[in-house]
């Protein structure tokens, strides 16, 4: 049953522009697969989706092609377009976006694979990235905002 869930969430965010979990549920609702939105969160993260902007220009869901070339500038761009400030709370950089942005922000820090950083955790607007250290969590937002000045 989760394959073929999976394979069906492929199929809808490949022909529609599916831009929140819940849009999704009920997509896969609509095509008889009952879900919560736990689990539609998990299997997003399980395919490695990432929001990308619609034709309307909207965020979407797009499966995250790995053999791009681009896909690291592509990221990058995300954080640029979705990133509004950052703050350190210990070992926790705390990342507040523009509205809806958070999931795809922390899908890019995600996908960029900084050494520094343990997991995220996105809400809405505010992502919790659990880093190492304190010491790291520095060198983490200084690289960061190196990557958002170039």
């Amino acid at each position: 049953m989760k394959k073929r869930r999976l394979a069906k969430i492929v199929e809808i965010i490949e022909n529609q522009e599916v831009g929140t979990q819940e849009e999704l549920a009920g997509c896969l609702c609509r095509a008889g697969f009952p879900v919560t939105q736990a689990t539609v969160s998990r299997d997003i993260r399980e395919l490695k989706l990432t929001k990308v902007p619609g034709a309307d220009g909207r965020q979407k869901y797009a499966l995250a092609r790995r053999e791009d070339p681009h896909m690291g500038d592509k990221f990058i761009r995300v954080l640029r377009d979705g990133l509004v400030s950052m703050d350190m709370a210990q070992n926790i950089l705390v990342i507040k976006t523009v509205s809806g942005m958070a999931m795809a922000v922390a899908a890019a820090i995600d996908a960029l694979r900084f050494e520094q950083v343990v997991g995220c955790i996105a809400g809405d607007d505010t992502i919790f990235v659990a880093v190492r250290t304190v010491g790291e969590t520095q060198t983490l937002t200084e690289r960061i905002r190196g990557m958002l000045e170039t």
